[in-house]
């Protein structure tokens, strides 16, 4: 039955990769254009179909097998366009993508178009790109269910009943990060940038660094900071989502342009996303707009999870290049409200040990009834497909074939804000208890990662170093120390619980390498 998967494409017409000008015109009828004139667009499906996706690891079974049938009959009454783009943009590393979507859903064309880079002309006609995905968002008008079938042995995708563009490009991402895993490197759902500082000898460095981390944690707004740099020193932002670490710890980008997350989007702490989101050049899906057509990223009427293309050329701190010589920083992002430090040391063992966790909280805007309560994805990442273990265990030797390469745990939540019941404590007047740890303190500590500024001592219960004292926050040492907000027992307590949620997550894979559950001290 793998024919299913590499049978060409029968449609009543097929239309080959039509100017983006065409597309939007088809679209126009779904469009709410923005006083910058940029498109709005509102979807029926708004997140991933993370509950309705099956990665075959086989030959596809009855059901599946049923809905494929009646796919191919449903696509010989459609239009459909083909698009034809370039993932990666190293003579290395591109691979040839290519898209199949009806023409009543031409905005789906229209916006992942834009995402990735122009393939050669002829490459319409090849029998086969690297990476295919047909998104056909009526099958749930004909069959009233959401379906995506991922079949990595021909690198295929079917999107059935979604019509959110976050289902098209995490398609390709996936499937992409799969392939360069077959090549021995790892795919990484990370941002990117290189870091320009003075370090603290005076030498002009630049480090490249790497951003983990689930949504809500601040991954984006960290990515695409400046960190106030001038002069001679300053960032070059790369990439918002997947690179590709490969053996040496360099990374290839994936993606020309960012699909950022909107809620909350505001000028003064994240300036350069702003910037770039009003520019015109921007497409917004499921962002709420005022009827003069203004944006407004602080109205969820429809819904919290409000997103844009953002060009790169409209975001100062880019340049011509999506990739990174060299990966010298990798930064797991977490959001805790309790004894998680600002900011750890770890070892390569313990980096692992993160990038197994990968791990947050849950917040109200997507859980009220877990608010609170721990929350995991292995590399921050749910399009793994094959072995999560083998991915944690790749990542430690990476990390020990590249003694140059830090890691470090960097927390963007709050100080002591959590009790032993996981519930925010409050002060006489409702104020939240703690120390929020604020954009500006989560940017000085990059800065300061990169410049080698930071004074760490071991922790006690952890193994791990965290910071005594960090150049830029004076304060640091009596506002951002978890154990100044709890009682010696308390805080034991805390670390006891801690320690447990992390164990028993990490007992789930039998066939982790040793060394990485026990570089955390969590017995």
């Amino acid at each position: 039955m793998a024919d299913l998967f590499t049978r060409p494409i029968q449609a009543r017409e097929l239309i080959k990769n039509p100017p983006l000008e065409q597309l939007r015109a088809w679209a126009e009828v779904e469009e709410a254009t923005t006083v910058f004139g940029s498109p709005r667009y509102i979807t029926r499906i708004r997140s991933r179909s993370a509950k309705f996706t099956d990665i075959l690891t086989g030959e596809p079974d009855a059901e599946q097998t049923r809905w494929l049938t009646e796919l191919q009959a449903f696509l010989g009454t459609e239009r459909l366009i083909q698009m034809d783009r370039m993932l990666g943009d190293n003579d290395d590393f591109r691979l040839h993508c290519r898209l199949y979507v009806p023409v009543d859903f031409a905005r789906l064309a229209f916006m992942w178009g834009q995402m990735l880079f122009a393939a050669p002309a002829e490459f319409a006609e090849r029998e086969r790109a690297d990476l295919t995905t047909l998104s056909y968002p009526k099958w749930r008008d004909k069959v009233m269910e959401r379906r995506v079938l991922v079949d990595p042995a021909t690198f295929t995708t079917y999107i059935l009943g979604s019509d959110y563009i976050g289902e098209v490009k995490k398609s390709f991402l996936r499937q992409a990060m799969y392939w360069v895993k077959q090549q021995g490197g790892l795919g990484l759902h990370a941002g990117s940038k290189l870091i320009r500082v003075r370090d603290v000898h005076g030498d002009l460095v630049e480090k490249g660094a790497i951003f983990f981390g689930l949504s809500g944690t601040g991954k984006t707004t960290l990515t695409c900071h400046h960190h106030f740099l001038t002069g001679e020193e300053g960032v070059s932002i790369r990439q918002d989502d997947v690179v590709m670490m490969q053996p040496d710890a360099s990374c290839y980008g994936t993606e020309d342009n960012f699909f950022i997350k909107t809620e909350g989007l505001e000028p003064e702490g994240q300036p350069l996303l702003y910037g770039a989101t009003t520019a015109p050049n921007a497409i917004l899906e499921n962002v709420w707009v005022d009827p003069d057509g203004t944006p407004d990223f602080l109205n969820y009427v429809t819904g919290r999870n409000g997103r844009a293309i953002v060009f790169r050329r409209d975001m100062d701190y880019t340049d011509d290049s999506i990739d990174l010589p060299r990966a010298d920083l990798v930064v797991f992002i977490t959001r805790r409200e309790d004894i998680v430090p600002p900011v750890a040391r770890l070892t390569p063992e313990q980096g692992a040990a993160f990038f197994m966790l990968g791990e947050s909280i849950e917040t109200a805007a997507g859980d009220p009834a877990r608010e609170g309560q721990p929350v995991h994805s292995v590399g921050t990442n749910p399009f793994i497909i094959g072995s999560l273990d083998e991915e944690g265990n790749r990542f430690m030797q990476l990390l020990r074939d590249n003694p140059g390469v830090e890691v470090f745990l960097l927390n963007t939540g709050r100080i002591g804000g959590r009790g032993l019941d996981r519930k925010l404590r409050h002060d006489a007047q409702g104020q939240p208890l703690g120390a929020k740890i604020g954009v500006l303190d989560s940017t000085a500590i990059i800065q300061q990662l990169a410049r080698g500024g930071i004074r760490w001592v071991a922790d006690p219960d952890w193994g791990y170093e965290v910071a005594a004292a960090v150049p830029g926050i004076p304060d640091y040492a009596t506002r951002l120390d978890p154990r100044g907000y709890y009682t010696p027992g308390d805080y034991a307590e805390l670390t006891r619980i801690l320690k447990a949620d992390r164990r028993a997550w990490l007992e789930q894979f039998p066939d982790l390498d040793p060394a990485i559950p026990t570089s955390l001290n969590l017995a």
